[in-house]
Order: C-alpha cells, then sequence, then structure tokens
C-alpha cells in the first residue's frame, strides 16, 4: 500500500531537490517526493493529517543513552526543570538545602536504598556534595546522588560503611579524602563508581536495558522529532541484548536504537571481535556493532584531561579512563575486522591522545576507509581540528554545554578564552569537518531543536553570547541533527535526509524553523514522528 502525505512544507536536506509538498512512502520507505504531480500517480488518496504541518527528516540523535528512561525511577536532584518521560515537569532544585530536602521526603518512606541523580556542585559555586550533606538524608540506608556528568556519585556514611570504604588509608585516584583522612563521600570515574552501585540499587549494567527503560526513552524521543536514537554505550551481555531485540520489535516501538559496546569490560582484540558478533544480531530497528571507548572525564567535574595541566580555577588534571596502549590496540584491530570507534573526549589533552592513535593505527594499516568519531571533543582549537580532517576524523560537540555549563566553564573550569572556543562547531565546519551536535542525555535534556539551538546562538543561562564566532546558520544546525548525524551513525544511506530509497523517518513541526530568526528554534513545536511509515503522535508535557 502506497500512503501520500501532504504537508504545508517538507524540508529535505537533499541539495538536489531541497523542498516539497508531498512524500510518497511504502513498505516504510520514500519512493516518490515533489509536488502533487510527481506523487499522484502513485496513488488516489491523500494524506492530509500534515497539510498545515512542516516535515523535517526525522531527527537523529547521535549521542544519547537509553538510560534517559530509568533515571526516572530515581529521584531527580538537577538544578533545570525537567519533563519525565510521562510528560511530568520536575522542578530544578536551586541550593543543596532543596535537594537534601527532596531526598528526606523520598527517605521518609524507603526502606531500601536511596539514590538521587542530576546534581551538580558547579551549580551551586563548586560546592561538594560529601558524605555528611548526605548523612542529613538518611544514616540508616545507603543514599547516593549521581552528579548530571554521570562520572561522579556522591554518597552518604552509611554506604560507605556497607563496603568497608569508611576508614583510613585508601589510596584510589577515584576516592576522594576529606581533611580527616576519610573518604569523603564522592567516588570519580568508572572504576570507584563500579564499587558503590549495587549498594544503591543502581546497576548500570541494566539501568539502559529493561523493556520499561527503552519504552520510556523512546516516548521522549517521539515528543522532541527524533527517530534514530544512539545509545552511548552499554554492556550488551547476551541477556540484554535479547531484551533490546524483543522490545524494538513491538509492533508501535517508534525509534530506531544504534547501541554501542561500551569497552570497560573487553579491550583489544576480545573487544572488536565482540563488535562483530554484534553486529550480525543488527535490526532494522536495533543497530549493534559499534564501540565507544572512553578517554577521559567530564570538564564541570574536573574530572577531563586538560593540556595545561590544571584548571583554571587551579584544580587539578582530571582521570585518564584508558590507557594509550589499549586505545591504540582498539583502532588497530578495529581497522583490521572494518569496526566503527566513537571515542569520548572533553578535554583536548584526551583528544589529542585519540588523534595520535588513530593515526598510528592507519599508518600501520592498509585500509583506511574509517567512519572514526569523536564524541563531545569539546576543547579542540585549529591545531586539533586540521588533523581530524587530515585523518577523515569527523566530531560530534556537545554544543548543549554552552548553555548548561557556558558560565561555569568561563569562571570556574577553562577560563574565560577557552570557554569562547568550547564546541567549535564554525570552526569545525570551515575545516571542512563532518559534524553533529548533540544532547548526551540524561546529561542534558534530549531535544534536538533546542540543540541546534545552543549551537545558532551560543546563549548561556545567563544570557551571555559564548564565543559569537563560532555560531554557525540555522541550515547548518538542522543539518547537524539530520544528515550530519546520521553520518556519524554510518547511517547517512538510510536516514538524515528525505529522499527516494531512504527510510520514511520525519520530524512533524507545528512552525517552520527556517522561516524566523535562529533565536527562535527553541520554541517550534514538534507534533510528533513518522518513523519508517508508522505515524506516531507526541505525548504532551503537564
Amino acid at each position: 500500500m502506497i500512503q501520500i502525505f501532504q504537508a504545508n512544507k517538507i524540508y529535505t536536506m537533499n541539495a538536489a531537490q531541497p523542498t516539497a509538498t508531498h512524500i510518497a512512502v511504502s513498505d516504510g520507505n520514500i519512493v516518490a517526493i515533489g509536488d502533487i504531480e510527481d506523487v499522484k500517480h502513485l496513488s488516489n488518496h491523500v494524506d492530509t493529517s500534515f497539510v498545515d504541518k512542516v516535515l523535517l527528516p526525522g531527527f537523529v540523535e547521535a549521542h544519547s543513552h537509553a538510560t534517559e528512561g530509568t533515571f526516572w525511577r530515581h529521584t531527580y536532584c538537577g538544578f533545570f526543570d525537567r519533563a519525565d518521560p510521562d510528560g511530568r515537569v520536575w522542578a530544578g532544585l536551586k541550593s543543596v538545602g532543596e535537594i537534601v530536602l527532596r531526598l528526606k521526603k523520598i527517605a521518609a518512606v524507603t526502606s531500601g536504598s536511596l539514590t538521587g541523580w542530576g546534581i551538580d556542585p558547579i551549580y551551586f559555586q563548586n560546592t561538594s556534595f560529601t558524605r555528611h550533606d548526605l548523612d542529613e538524608v538518611s544514616r540508616e540506608i545507603p543514599v547516593g546522588l549521581v552528579h548530571a556528568s554521570c562520572h561522579i556519585v556522591s554518597v552518604n556514611s552509611k554506604a560507605l560503611e556497607l563496603l568497608g570504604l569508611l576508614r583510613n588509608g585508601i589510596i584510589h585516584p577515584g576516592i576522594v579524602l576529606g581533611d580527616d583522612g576519610l573518604p569523603n563521600g564522592e567516588l570519580r570515574g568508572p572504576e570507584a563508581i563500579a564499587l558503590i552501585g549495587p549498594s544503591l540499587g543502581f546497576d548500570y549494567d541494566l539501568l539502559g536495558c529493561d523493556a520499561d527503560g527503552l519504552r520510556k526513552f523512546a516516548r521522549l524521543c517521539v515528543r522532541k522529532g527524533v527517530t534514530t536514537a544512539s545509545d552511548f554505550a552499554n554492556p550488551l551481555s547476551d541477556n540484554l541484548v535479547q531484551t533490546m531485540l524483543k522490545t524494538t520489535a513491538e509492533p508501535d516501538y517508534p525509534i530506531r536504537l544504534v547501541s554501542l559496546l561500551r569497552s570497560q569490560e573487553l579491550s583489544g582484540e576480545a573487544l572488536i571481535q565482540r563488535a562483530k558478533v554484534l553486529k550480525k544480531l543488527s535490526t532494522e530497528r536495533l543497530r549493534l556493532g559499534s564501540v565507544k571507548l572512553v578517554a577521559d572525564g567530564s570538564i564541570q567535574g574536573f574530572t577531563a584531561r586538560l593540556r595545561s595541566g590544571r584548571y583554571f580555577n587551579g584544580a587539578p588534571n582530571g582521570l585518564w579512563y584508558v590507557s594509550k596502549e589499549d586505545l591504540l590496540n582498539a583502532y588497530v584491530y578495529a581497522l583490521k575486522y572494518d569496526v566503527q570507534i566513537h571515542a569520548h573526549t572533553n578535554g583536548d589533552q584526551a583528544t589529542e591522545l585519540v588523534i595520535a592513535c588513530i593515526k598510528e593505527a592507519l599508518e600501520l594499516s592498509c585500509h583506511d576507509n574509517h567512519r572514526f568519531v569523536i564524541q563531545h571533543c569539546q576543547l579542540v582549537d585549529d591545531d586539533l581540528l586540521i588533523k581530524m580532517k587530515q585523518l577523515n576524523i569527523s566530531g560530534n560537540f556537545f554544543i548543549n554545554h554552552v548553555y548548561y555549563w557556558g558560565d561555569q566553564h568561563a569562571a570556574y573550569t577553562v577560563g574565560p578564552d577557552r570557554a569562547a572556543q568550547m564546541n567549535p562547531c564554525a570552526s569545525a565546519l570551515r575545516h571542512g569537518l563532518q559534524i553533529a551536535i548533540h544532547s548526551d542525555a540524561p546529561i542534558t535534556p534530549l531535544d534536538p531543536l533546542f540543540t541546534a539551538w545552543c549551537a545558532t546562538c551560543r546563549e548561556t543561562v545567563s544570557g551571555k553570547i559564548l564565543g559569537p564566532n563560532e555560531c554557525i546558520k540555522v541550515s547548518e544546525a538542522l543539518y547537524a541533527i539530520t544528515m550530519g548525524a546520521a553520518y556519524t551513525l554510518g547511517l547517512d544511506h538510510e536516514v538524515g535526509s528525505l529522499e527516494v530509497g531512504k527510510r520514511a523517518d520525519f520530524a512533524v513541526l507545528e512552525q517552520d524553523p527556517f522561516m524566523r530568526q535562529a533565536s527562535f528554534l527553541r520554541e517550534v513545536s514538534v507534533w510528533g514522528t513518522v518513523q519508517s511509515g508508522r505515524v506516531f503522535q507526541a505525548q504532551r508535557p503537564t
């Protein structure tokens, strides 16, 4: 059966035919696009449901985590108002006292452990969340707070006691000590966080992959016009993969999920071989076979690696999450077995190391047809961008940082000069890089149009314009959340633009994002999506 959709206007992201009014779909694929004369021979019926809407290619969220769906089982403690998967808006908490009060209310009716998420001490002028703060919530049950970056967890004394960590003599780079020589409750990096997760009922092996969480994540995607979303990254055990295959195969599952194998459990050839096995299990709605490496931590958590060696406020350099040897081996085997790697780097020293490893791996290989991507790569200057271009490395920029942490980056982390150069989308395009932009949900809320607004306006929470010369055009930002994002995931032959032969994935918008100033992008309303020809209306926030 052929469906013909009519819209007020269709933007295709295809330079050969940039706009249209009608699009014909058969078996989930686009079979014709143009005006009524171009499609009427295919069917006598035209669906006018979108006659007053604007269609764009379905948005591609090229760096997010399915944990956005499951984090909401825990208590939201972030600084900003935020809507959960069911549309309920949770008020942001503006002080440590407000956070403690919200958690105390939950602790009063909780017999097991208590976990909150979304906090970031940098919003409170670098005030730390220590075990002493969380002891005010409860001394009877373990309490933990996952920081907004997900690279740090703060816990109370009870949680430390259960693991035998509330003692002197502990020496670990990820376990911060207080003035008394005891752990102050702040655990940094995956190795330290892994110690505490089970005692808090916060098992990272399960968070992104149970059926309920996957469905909730998908509902969020529909509300924001996303038809293809990534899951960065996942242990992808056999049981988890089976759950994901079953859930994404449900008839009304509304997105295509690209889930990456994380490197924490495996390394070298074993990691790449596991990715190859997973790739064979891919379906239309679940794509497997790529790998994520994590080189360093987060800038706002002071765990990213900087070439300067110290942060603007004097804090010491961050943490390495992987050795150069492991990085290089991963790239060597990835080239040998044709596996795509996405590398997380926030600090410029981490980006520099990844680039060097890719260069060395390419010199050892006769195969250079890769799609390697550096994720976040927030502190990249012209030198690093030129090297990325020379090696055909794409960049996926965490541009939402400009809004959510721009003021703090200028004041505390990297200083005003470096902050103005963070996430340099305009410079990257000037050097000819393929780029995408992303939310890293649940680190910041999943919302590609807001992300596009960040890239075009670079406005901080306080209203400052952070690095105006790095602002990009509306057309470039919308390309970055469609074709650019699809390219970084290796799906640009299937999605990202509306043209014959590609999947029928549309974002259905109430207003035209091209017809007003860039500042309007974050005001555009999403009606819903069409994914592989299936129509999904968004659930409205309450």
